[in-house]
């Protein structure tokens, strides 16, 4: 079955290199039996975008690339051999298409995967009108059906939740824990929704932004700290009766806020490095707090398919507020245009 493909040409953000990104005409992608074509509703923008056209990501870029993790939209047209998807079925992409045959992927890790392909890195991505989804892909079940009622961009933002989901399985938060966020972007603000959600007594935030901290607030947080004008460790001092955080979790990639998390999590807590850090990501550690405080320290990257799916459920069932992550909206243009470093981080930050 298939939904009528307007033309052989579609309007898509090409990725030449640093600085360059360019909105022209590509071709419409061609399926194979094995593959769906999706008619892109919305791509919502991650800040390994930005990291990407500031040229400070470039490994697994492909050049020229259309870039796009974060993917929803309908289903344009299936292969004949392609059973459980329906033209105009709504869907969102699990980016990372695992091999599912490496050591990793047989143990629960296939997040991690040293061969997975991803959509918008290896693989054209969502910037454009339409997206070809690999057979690989639509065998490991990467393509998810969506509710009907579900805006595009709702859906989009699976992708980001389940990449916190993947961080707070690791953090095992539960009832009675008190929880320290540092950052209130999106990926910060979604971990104060999980945390509430697993049981966390309370939220205590970190965020310079005043617009952020309220947002915060807004969504539960029942403390909040302007780090550049307060330091935070008499507020979680007040907080815990001087004990501790059992949960830190670090949401800017800044390498100082490690050890800060470390001194602020009281013995036996359990620190999450959710956000990369810029170049190679080094950060003088101060490991005796690891040693004699007993923490445990664990990273994030990407996520699992169950994430994936987990976080479209939460979605779908509205226990994770999505709507007001939504702040800009920019249809395609018809207008072959470059966009500068200037105006790319103005635009898509």
């Amino acid at each position: 079955m298939a939904l009528p493909v307007e033309r052989a040409w579609m309007i898509a953000a090409v990725f030449h290199g640093p600085g360059e990104m360019e909105v022209t005409k590509v071709e419409t992608p061609e399926i194979g039996p094995d593959e769906v074509l999706v008619r892109v509703g919305a791509n919502t923008l991650c800040g390994t975008d930005v990291r990407v056209l500031n040229g400070e990501k470039t490994r697994g870029i492909r050049r020229p690339s259309i870039l796009g993790h974060e993917i929803s939209g309908h289903v344009a047209e299936t292969g004949r051999r392609v059973n459980g998807y329906e033209a105009g079925a709504p869907v969102g992409m699990a980016p990372m298409i695992p091999c599912r045959r490496c050591f990793y992927c047989q143990h629960g890790m296939e997040n991690v995967c040293p061969t997975k392909q991803g959509m918008g890195y290896d693989l054209d991505g969502g910037m454009g009108e339409y997206i070809r989804i690999p057979a690989a892909g639509v065998r490991t079940g990467n393509l998810f059906a969506a509710t009907e009622d579900l805006p595009p961009e709702h859906i989009s933002l699976a992708e980001p939740l389940s990449c916190c989901i993947n961080g707070q399985r690791r953090l095992r938060i539960g009832l009675d824990d008190t929880v320290l966020i540092m950052g209130a972007g999106p990926i910060g603000l979604f971990h104060i929704q999980l945390a509430l959600l697993s049981g966390a007594r309370q939220v205590i935030v970190s965020e310079p932004r005043p617009d952020r901290r309220r947002f915060a607030e807004e969504l539960g947080a029942h403390i909040t700290a302007d780090p550049a004008a307060e330091e935070l460790a008499p507020a979680v001092e007040e907080a815990t009766g001087g004990l501790g955080v059992d949960v830190a979790i670090i949401c800017i990639g800044k390498p100082q806020l490690v050890n800060e998390a470390f001194r602020l999590a009281r013995k036996g807590g359990r620190v999450n490095v959710f956000a990369g850090l810029a170049g190679a990501g080094w950060a003088e550690v101060e490991a005796n707090l690891i040693h004699y405080n007993e923490l445990e320290v664990s990273g994030a990257s990407d996520s699992r398919r169950a994430d994936y799916g987990a976080a479209l459920r939460l979605i779908e069932a509205g226990r994770v507020d999505v709507s007001r992550m939504v702040t800009h909206r920019w249809p395609p243009s018809t207008r072959r245009s470059t966009w500068s470093p200037a105006a790319r981080a103005s635009r898509w930050r």
